[in-house]
């Protein structure tokens, strides 16, 4: 028992260690242009959102909010009271829902750690998630009524980042945005390892690239459950990819597992009620869909 046991240990460190290695320079530079945008670049950004209050963009308005959506780096529970004061600027409810919609499923921290999937998963995860939120702002503008969003008391969260030592204002971020990873990065890692040694690549094929609208469709759905950090899920992509996953079955996971991540669903919830909180849950079930079919089209 001992020799299987230390053989099993072995074996799980061994993939533990190669797949460390391929994505923890990937890790190490998103958590240091994570910090370097939400101390030097957050501002300028959300600024940026503001002033589109002033300018008579109409429906085009949603295409700018969902690029800045993206660069913005909070997570869901800052992104929520930044748009609500986003919308006591006057920014309308369209151009809100595209700006939290792409702002929920993409950061610049998680743009490079997705770098780690390759060339084509990252313009793939780029594309999708900026089209998510433009369709997310035109099914608002046209198909929803006024006040789509209730944000009742969010109020604009105060900035962590205060240090008047630009140096130790940038470390503190660091420091803050490693611990709320870390242990994340480190369990998903530990998954990829135990799925390579445990689960046969023919399985992962069959589940995930055979019958590739199949492959989508239970990759949308698995996403909803098995998303907990966005650090954590790219080593079992990338393990998934290499045992025959199809590419617009990753781009699904990727869309579905932070759009319904159990932190961000309680905030949306919230904000949404329970009319608008279903409807968006059936948006990102479709657009998922669609779009990981139309991925295998073309990839």
């Amino acid at each position: 028992m001992i020799d299987i046991l230390h053989r099993e240990f072995v074996y799980i460190w061994y993939y533990f260690d190669i797949q460390l290695r391929q994505i923890f320079p990937y890790w190490v530079l998103g958590m240091v242009l994570g910090s370097a945008i939400s101390v030097f670049a957050k501002d300028k950004i959300h600024s940026a959102v503001r002033s589109l209050s002033g300018r008579k963009l109409g429906v085009f308005g949603v295409i700018p909010a969902s690029a800045l959506g993206v660069a913005s780096p909070l997570c869901m529970y800052g992104t929520i009271p930044l748009a609500a004061s986003f919308a006591r600027y006057g920014i309308c409810d369209d151009w809100l829902a595209a700006f939290m919609m792409s702002s929920i499923l993409l950061n610049p921290q998680l743009i490079i750690y997705s770098a780690a999937l390759g060339t084509t998963a990252l313009i793939v995860r780029i594309i999708s998630c900026f089209l998510c939120g433009i369709a997310a702002g035109l099914l608002v503008r046209f198909c929803c009524k006024k006040n789509f969003f209730n944000f009742g008391v969010f109020e604009e969260p105060e900035s962590r980042d205060t240090d008047p030592n630009i140096l130790l204002r940038f470390l503190k971020n660091l420091g803050r945005n490693i611990k709320a990873t870390g242990i994340y990065f480190l369990f998903g890692v530990m998954l990829s390892a135990l799925f390579q040694r445990y689960v046969p690549a023919d399985a992962m094929t069959t589940l995930f690239g055979g019958n590739e609208a199949f492959g989508v469709l239970m990759a949308a759905t698995i996403g909803v459950p098995l998303y907990a950090c966005g650090g954590g899920t790219i080593p079992l992509l990338q393990a998934w990819l290499l045992d025959g996953m199809s590419m617009g079955s990753a781009a699904a996971f990727m869309i579905t597992g932070p759009a319904t991540k159990i932190t961000n669903l309680g905030a949306l919830k919230i904000v949404l009620g329970a009319k608008n909180f279903i409807l968006y849950m059936v948006y990102i079930m479709v657009f998922a869909f669609m779009t990981g079919v139309t991925v295998n089209l073309f990839v």
